[in-house]
């Protein structure tokens, strides 16, 4: 199953590099001081990687890209 990050090591890598994509977005949009430029930057990296994941729903274009919610909370 292409969700299973335990057996896909390309999407485990990507999940991972989003988080880390997230954390740095959020770091930059809490920090007053951030470039703007940068942090949307930032935040377009982060895009980017999370759609180069497959989605949940293969069928439904509107279906979110697996480990959303993880990455969600990465923004935070």
């Amino acid at each position: 199953m292409k969700s299973d990050f335990h057996t896909n090591k390309k999407n485990a890598k990507i999940q991972g590099l989003s988080i880390q994509a997230g954390e740095l977005f959020a770091e930059l949009y809490n920090d007053g001081g951030s470039n703007a430029t940068t942090t949307l930057e930032a935040l377009e990296a982060y895009k980017s990687l999370r759609r180069l994941l497959p989605r949940e729903e293969e069928w439904d274009a509107t279906s979110r890209h697996i480990g959303a919610t993880a990455a969600h909370k990465a923004t935070q």
